[in-house]
C-alpha cells in the first residue's frame, strides 16, 4: 500500500521518559505519518503534556480505563487508510512502519505485526505474534528465546500483539473495536480470533523490528496484572470457545493458577476468576468450525515452540489438540 495514508495511536498512562523516547523513534520513521495520537489514561507524570509539546494531538480520557477503552477512541479519531497501534514502551527501528505497510500490498492481508525484541536484553525475543491454546491461555511465539532462525520466517499469522502493529482501519468497522471490558489484557487475542473467525487475517513481518520494555506500566506479575489475565482467560472462554474444551480449559486454568502461586499473585488468580464469574458472561458468538482448526495450528505451533514446564504439563494431560 505504498502511499497510503497511516496515524499512529499510542494508548499512554504515565511513563512519560519511554513516551518521548518513542515519539522520537517516529519522527526517525522512513515512511511519512499523517498524524500521531496520544490517547491519555489520565497520566500524572506529565506525560500528556510531553507528547502535546511534541506534536502529537492528545486525546484526554481522564482515569485510566485500560489499553483497550484508550486504543478504541485512538483509532475512532483516526482519517487514514491505515492505523498503528504502539505501546508507550517500545522503540520501533527507522524502516519499521514502511516494512509493515509493505506487508499490506496483497489485498487479503489485513494487518500486520513485526519481532518484537526485548529492550533490556536485545538478542531476546519478547513476542513475534499470538498464539491460543484450547485452555483459553495465549502465549507469544517465541517469548524468551534467543533471537535465530524460527522468529526470521514471514508468513500469515491469525492474531497480532497490539504492541507494535499496524490495521486497515476498514478492518474496524467489519469486526469491530476491541472489547473494552477486557481492559489492558487479552484484548488482541479476543480481536485477533474474532478477525479470523470472520475470515480476515494477517502478516508477520519479521524484518520489521521493535523493541519492548515490556510491561512498564504495571509489572509482569503483578497483582493487577495476574488479575486481569486470570479475569480475561475466563471472558476469552465464555465468548469463544464451545463446551466440549471443559478438560483442556480446566487443565490449563489450574496449572496457570499454581504459576501466578509461584510468583506471590495466587490470591490475585482467585480474585480474577471471581470477578469474572461475579459478572455477566460476555455474549456468545456463533459456532464457527474454523475455530477448532484455528486452535489446534495454534497448539501445534506452541508444541514445537515452547520450553516452558507449563506446556510440557498441559499437552502431557491435554493431548490431542495437534492431531
Amino acid at each position: 500500500m505504498s502511499g497510503a495514508t497511516v496515524s499512529v495511536v499510542i494508548p499512554v498512562w504515565n511513563g512519560r521518559a519511554m513516551l518521548l523516547a518513542l515519539l522520537e523513534k517516529l519522527r526517525a520513521q522512513t515512511y511519512p505519518i499523517d498524524e500521531v495520537i496520544a490517547a491519555d489514561n489520565g497520566s500524572q507524570d506529565g506525560a500528556a503534556e510531553a507528547a502535546e509539546q511534541w506534536g502529537a494531538r492528545v486525546l484526554r480520557i481522564g482515569s485510566n480505563r485500560g489499553f483497550a477503552v484508550a486504543a478504541n477512541q485512538g483509532i475512532e479519531a483516526c482519517r487514514t487508510e491505515l492505523v498503528a497501534l504502539v505501546n508507550s514502551d517500545v522503540e520501533p527501528e527507522p524502516e519499521w512502519l514502511e516494512r509493515l505497510v509493505r506487508a499490506l500490498e496483497p489485498t487479503d492481508v489485513w494487518f500486520a505485526t513485526g519481532k518484537i525484541l526485548s529492550a533490556s536484553s536485545r538478542d531476546r525475543v519478547d513476542g513475534a505474534y499470538d498464539l491460543v491454546a484450547r485452555s483459553g491461555c495465549a502465549w507469544r511465539a517465541g517469548s524468551g528465546d534467543c533471537d535465530g532462525p524460527p522468529y526470521s520466517k514471514p508468513g500469515r499469522i491469525e492474531i497480532a500483539s497490539a504492541t507494535a502493529a499496524i490495521y486497515r482501519a476498514e478492518l474496524f468497522r467489519r469486526v469491530g473495536p476491541f472489547d473494552d471490558t477486557f481492559e489492558s489484557c487479552l484484548g488482541d487475542v479476543d480481536f485477533g480470533l474474532r478477525c479470523a473467525l470472520a475470515g480476515f487475517s494477517g502478516a508477520y513481518v519479521p524484518d520489521a523490528v521493535v523493541y519492548h520494555w515490556g510491561s512498564a506500566s504495571l509489572g509482569p506479575w503483578s497483582p493487577a496484572m495476574v488479575r486481569l489475565i486470570a479475569r480475561n482467560q475466563v471472558r476469552l472462554v465464555a465468548k469463544h470457545f464451545p463446551a466440549g474444551y471443559w478438560w483442556p480449559i480446566l487443565v490449563g486454568q489450574l496449572l496457570w493458577g499454581l504459576l501466578a502461586l509461584r510468583h506471590g499473585a495466587g490470591w490475585a488468580f482467585l480474585q480474577g476468576k471471581a470477578q469474572a464469574l461475579a459478572h455477566r458472561a460476555p455474549a456468545k458468538h456463533q459456532p464457527n468450525a474454523s475455530l477448532a482448526r484455528i486452535l489446534r495450528d495454534h497448539e501445534r505451533q506452541i508444541r514445537q515452540g515452547q520450553r516452558d514446564f507449563y506446556w510440557k504439563v498441559y499437552f502431557l494431560l491435554c493431548p490431542g489438540g495437534t492431531d
